[in-house]
């Protein structure tokens, strides 16, 4: 199978500020369920619910520096480095810092809300 992706499809962000997520090949996008993958812009100051996945998540930092807090360490991920998220391991990302953070994150399987469960 071949097809080119014209442009993403912007989908709404959950946290406290207004980030945005370009979705590129996904549920929403390409209709595709094996895997998502989408370009975030996260504002300084943003933080989002914390969430246990149904799905493995992989993320590379593009600009910027992006916190990641699981149950038993905090990461701050920088420009150049990335982190894998394994399903079911609770987890919870935020950009405080200055500038933000501009990342791509890529999900198997594909990111959808009924299966991010988030923290109430």
């Amino acid at each position: 199978m071949i097809r080119l992706i014209d442009k993403p499809t912007i989908i709404e962000a959950v946290g406290t500020k207004k980030k945005i997520i370009e979705e590129y090949v996904g549920k929403v996008n390409s209709n595709t369920s094996d895997v998502s993958i989408a370009r975030m812009i996260s504002p300084e100051g943003w933080e989002e619910p914390g969430q246990k996945p149904e799905f493995d998540e992989y993320t590379v930092v593009l600009k910027g520096t992006l916190h990641v807090k699981t149950k038993e360490k905090e990461f701050n991920v920088t420009a150049g480095q990335a982190i894998l998220i394994g399903k079911n391991e609770w987890v919870q990302y935020s950009s405080p810092f200055t500038g933000g953070a501009e990342y791509v994150a890529v999900c198997l399987p594909a990111f959808s809300p009924d299966t991010v469960h988030r923290d109430a």
